[in-house]
């Protein structure tokens, strides 16, 4: 995997990754011929024997730079546990105490200094993803305190040498740090003299010196208090470099350090670092850059970095959005195979969408926070809600959904949980209006949505869910997911019908399941699989009218499953029960999905008529205000429900001949306008069915006429 050649290193990724899975998973899948295999004793003591190769390689010279890269991601995709609900983290243990200083090697290498190993591009991001997935899977304050004390040995063993070269590998490391698990990024930050050497370095005659130290004072700018810091001590430096450096490499780094400390503020309209204009200046000059292609790639994505930043202001997203040339550019990049723009393409468009979340305080508590004269964030005038839809329009002319499908097929640690949801979040407001719907799906929208909402983080998926609904409730399923992969839509639907989500999430995931519901039996026998009927039904009993009645149409459709039918039929519950009583409710929305869902259930299971009159006294009232009622559908959901009674039972036949329904189905079967014509038809067919019972009789009067009489 170390070679040379890319394909031959490719080949071996893979195969590697093929053994760790039949390691860590055992032979628990169906696999052919799985009786003859011959199975290690210890499958652990081969896996960590695999893991100490991959450490061991890390460092060595001899490996090429993309060997390193595929050691680097496979100790991302298997090391870590996939679940924290796994409470056995033994190997990140494991591989912190073997390997973290060879990673940190690694990660504190300068590429334009001869004396370390080759590195991609991609080198140091993908350092900083696997060092913060190791953070991330320490269970105890014991195990992340034992993390930071091996960063900061490392870090301050190369500070403490005599030579430049390791102070500048320790300020790296420090950088890949602050990219990955920052807090311990940030403690080794504070030890004694490397914020001063960091900013005494920007001012050095060498140009990896800078870059280097450069790059630091971007990562190092995060946090409030840092950027705090930097803006008294380290803006005119940085401002020097951007004005006088005659190297782009550090120009456009300079501009990305002043990019984000203009943007401390966030979108508060009211907390502006530098003066009226300066962002836009900053803006014009990232934009510029971008577009210039003749600046290597790994420079030009520091452009987008500085954006990344300054698109909190209304103002430059307003311009990013107006700049096709830009936003072109921009998009080719996230298309190219420098992974590490991912992150910075995302916010970007996180922020050009205002796709982030928003808390809106309470009016009286802002009141209050003014009266005790407390700062309270303010909204740019440009942020509201008729600027994002043009700006979101623009973003589909230029393109946008070509580059998100684009990566989303990246298979590299770049592509972090926290890219993901960058990504789920832009496709949620791009899919928020129903007319660009269509346009999503058609340039491959729909089908990048599916991983997104399994993978990532829990927000990411849950968005990532929520813009498949919308998709589902407005489009053809069968036509936005088509062949096998409508059925990968149902889990993600399934997962929004949960108390965390909102009500519209609940809402929306109903309506989407309620289409999928009526395509195909295979469809809801995958909704059962996923255990969302009882979801469903719960829904049923939610107070909010709109999620009430989703929930019912929802059922309506799934009742033409014989399994779901068989619910209502199983003694001692109260489902029916509610079908009735739904079926006498004010709301029409509601009134006709529990009719429907019980004309259904009365024609599949005709033992449930008997049940209708002891579930409710006010049962025949309410089939006879579904027969009188001015909406067509409810009539004719009130008459075939009158028709499968009469069918059942003579009894149930005999009630309904005796009170006034004889009279309401008289009128219906006359009928009139053809619109009618299918609730005179079932009227008619009640009425023929008492004649055969005898309950009633044809009387043929003058003029050819007929009368119904009542033979009790």
């Amino acid at each position: 995997m170390g070679s040379g050649g890319e394909a031959v290193t490719l080949a071996t990724h893979h195969l590697l990754q093929v053994m760790f899975e039949a390691l860590t998973e055992g032979m628990r899948r169906e696999i052919r011929g799985k009786e003859e295999a011959i199975l290690p004793a210890e499958p652990s003591r081969e896996l960590r024997s695999m893991l100490r190769h991959l450490l061991e390689m890390l460092p060595v010279s001899k490996v090429s730079g993309a060997g390193r890269d595929s050691a680097i991601n496979l100790l991302v995709k298997q090391v870590p546990r996939k679940s924290q609900r796994n409470p056995d983290n033994s190997l990140t243990l494991w591989v912190i105490d073997q390997g973290l200083k060879k990673i940190l090697e690694v990660a504190g290498t300068v590429a334009e200094l001869s004396n370390g190993p080759p590195l991609t591009d991609n080198t140091h991001m993908s350092c900083s993803v696997l060092l913060s997935k190791l953070y991330d899977d320490l269970k105890s304050d014991g195990e992340r305190e034992n993390f930071n004390r091996l960063c900061e040995e490392y870090v301050q063993h190369h500070f403490g040498c005599s030579g430049l070269e390791s102070k500048l590998r320790s300020i790296q490391a420090v950088s890949v740090l602050l990219q990955g698990p920052s807090d311990v990024g940030n403690r080794t930050l504070e030890m004694s003299g490397i914020m001063d050497t960091i900013i005494s370095l920007c001012a050095s005659q060498d140009l990896t010196h800078q870059q280097v130290a450069v790059e630091a004072l971007i990562h190092a700018a995060g946090k409030a208090k840092r950027a705090t810091f930097i803006t008294a001590n380290g803006v005119a430096l940085l401002k020097d470099l951007y004005k006088k450096s005659e190297n782009d490499r550090i120009r456009v780094r300079a501009l990305v350090g002043l990019c984000k400390l203009g943007s401390a503020g966030g979108t508060d309209f009211s907390m502006k670092q530098f003066a009226e204009g300066s962002t836009l200046k900053l803006a014009k000059q990232c934009r510029k850059w971008l577009c210039n292609e003749s600046l290597p790639q790994n420079s030009r994505r520091w452009a987008i970095e500085g954006l990344a930043y300054l698109t909190f202001d209304a103002d430059v997203k307003e311009e990013l959005a107006e700049d096709s040339h830009a936003l072109s550019a921009m998009f080719q990049l996230a298309k190219s195979e420098d992974k590490t723009v991912l992150f910075a393409v995302g916010s970007t468009l996180v922020n050009c969408t205002n796709s982030y979340d928003v808390d809106k305080p309470d009016p009286q508590m802002v009141e209050l926070a003014k009266y005790a004269k407390q700062h309270v964030p303010e909204e740019h005038p440009k942020d509201a809600p008729a600027f994002i839809q043009q700006r979101l329009a623009k973003l589909l002319e230029a393109g946008v959904v070509s580059a998100l499908v684009c990566m989303v097929k990246q298979e590299s640690p770049a592509l972090t949980e926290a890219c993901r949801e960058c990504i789920s979040r832009v496709f949620l407001a791009l899919v928020d209006r129903q007319e660009d719907r269509g346009m999503v799906v058609a340039q491959g929208g729909g089908k990048a949505l599916i991983p997104l909402a399994t993978e990532g983080t829990d927000l990411g998926k849950i968005k990532a869910a929520q813009a498949l609904a919308k998709i589902t409730i407005t489009s053809n399923p069968e036509i936005a997911f088509p062949g096998e992969r409508i059925y990968e839509v149902v889990r993600p639907l399934s997962s929004l019908l949960a108390l965390d989500c909102t009500l519209l999430q609940n809402f929306e995931a109903l309506m989407a399941l309620t289409n999928l519901a009526g395509i195909s039996e295979r469809l809801r026998q995958k909704i059962m699989k996923e255990k969302a009927v009882p979801k469903v039904e719960g829904y049923m009993f939610e107070e909010h009218e709109l999620v009430r009645a989703a929930a019912t149409e929802c059922m309506c459709n799934l009742v033409l499953s014989t399994e779901v039918q068989k619910l209502f039929v199983a003694p001692g519950n109260d489902r029916l029960k509610l079908l009735v009583l739904y079926s006498g409710e004010d709301d029409e929305r509601l009134r006709k999905a529990a009719a429907g869902t019980l004309a259904m259930l009365t024609s599949e299971q005709p033992e449930l008529c008997a049940r209708i009159p002891a579930t409710t006294s006010h049962w025949l009232e309410i089939l006879q205000a579904l027969l009188l009622s001015d909406n067509l559908e409810l009539q004719h959901r009130g008459a075939v429900v009158a028709l499968n009674l009469m069918k059942a039972e003579r009894g149930l036949a005999e009630t309904l001949m005796e009170s006034e329904v004889l009279e309401i189905l008289s009128v219906l079967a006359k009928g009139g306008a053809t619109e009618q014509s299918a609730v005179a038809k079932a009227a008619g067919q009640c009425l023929d069915a008492a004649v055969r019972y005898g309950i009633i009789k044809s009387n043929h009067g003058e003029g050819g006429g007929e009368t119904l009489a009542c033979r009790a």
